[in-house]
């Protein structure tokens, strides 16, 4: 049975209304595996390549090179069997007469962030999808629940996300009581007594590999198992001057140098990029909160915490994914780890972002 299939703008975070056709990766005429790259666009946050959900053949490229197009508008039609030109036409047309941008409704509007106070503290958070074990998002250092924009859709199919800002970030609270790691896990917990989560899939990135690693430490019955990408608390090493310079910036100047180290495509670092945070870095608090973590957690410039034991005493299934280009932490911490060990080549240490396509699939894997 034949299916003629539309490929539309995604939308990738909570802000994201737009997107520009960078390139086409693949050509009309071209067969298409589900799950392959078929177009790079670029948003006002980062680019990314779009997949196809379905497989078939490109019959028609709709959207054209550094054209800018609305969330959900028609990129391209791919056919699964035998369609003429004349019904590839009708459908494009079809489409196009009925589509209004920004028309979607809540229902693809990404997930709504909301706040609970929790402990005398503000929490944002949000939710995405339901059933199965929940799977819970924790970002790093300096970082909030948008840096996992390119994968909470994809881990929602058929089971419940959450991602949260931790204390200190995004519009969570600013205040710390002491600003180490029990303090972060023990946030966590909270919010997961909140949410009535009895025990979680914990992905943690960065800082928040060791908050998950701790949480685990602290409570390995509320963890079903831990994804850890390009974690902090497996080794002694951390680039400290990376710490320091974001701490210390105060303009775009000095901190373009910071974050271009976080990625493998430094083309990534736009100016709406430094200029959401340094806006986050301006708000009351911050600079109090961050100077305190990375006293606290990254003392002279290395790692404080050794939380290797919770991933070798195997109480976890644990998969670790790592840049094998990360300038902020060694992808050598993954060496001899007790897990499912994957490095990904010429990558840096937003791969969640950068290779957002293949981390979804390995963590879905992994769950599974």
């Amino acid at each position: 049975m034949t299916q003629i299939h539309t490929l539309t703008m995604p939308k990738w975070g909570l802000s994201m209304t737009e997107g520009r056709v960078d390139a086409w990766l693949k050509e009309e005429g071209q067969a298409i595996t589900k799950g392959d790259e078929v177009l790079d666009v670029e948003t006002d946050k980062i680019s990314s390549s779009v997949e196809a959900p379905f497989s078939g053949v490109l019959r028609r490229q709709i959207a054209r090179q550094d054209e800018t197009l609305a969330v959900g508008a028609l990129l391209a039609i791919i056919v699964d069997g035998e369609a003429s030109d004349a019904e590839v036409d009708a459908l494009v047309e079809q489409f196009q007469a009925s589509f209004v941008p920004g028309a979607g409704g809540d229902e693809d509007s990404g997930p709504a962030p909301q706040k609970v106070e929790l402990d005398g503290r503000v929490i944002r958070y949000f939710e995405r999808g339901e059933g199965g074990v929940p799977v819970v998002l924790v970002h790093g250092f300096g970082g909030d629940l948008n840096n996992w924009l390119f994968n909470h859709e994809a881990l929602a199919a058929g089971r419940r996300v959450i991602a949260l800002d931790l204390p200190g970030h995004g519009e969570s609270g600013k205040q710390l009581q002491r600003g180490d790691l029990d303090e972060l896990s023990q946030v966590l917990l909270t919010l997961l007594d909140h949410l009535d989560v009895p025990a979680a899939h914990l992905v943690g990135h960065s800082m928040g590999g060791a908050v998950s690693l701790n949480t685990a430490r602290l409570a390995p019955q509320r963890v079903r198992s831990l994804t850890l990408i390009g974690s902090a608390g497996l080794g002694a090493e951390i680039n400290g001057g990376y710490l320091r310079g974001f701490v210390d910036a105060a303009n775009r100047n000095a901190l373009k140098p910071q974050l271009v180290q976080l990625f493998s495509n430094a083309e990534l670092v736009n100016r709406q990029m430094l200029d959401d945070m340094l806006k986050y870095k301006r708000l009351e608090g911050v600079d109090s909160a961050l100077r305190t973590l990375a006293a606290q957690l990254f003392p002279d410039g290395g790692q404080q915490h050794d939380l290797r034991d919770v991933v070798q005493r195997g109480e976890q299934p644990v998969l670790v994914i790592w840049g094998s280009d990360d300038a902020i932490i060694p992808a050598a911490h993954a060496d001899g780890l007790k897990a499912r060990v994957e490095v990904l080549a010429g990558q840096g240490h937003m791969v969640q972002m950068e290779a957002a396509e293949a981390v979804n699939r390995l963590i879905l894997d992994f769950i599974r």
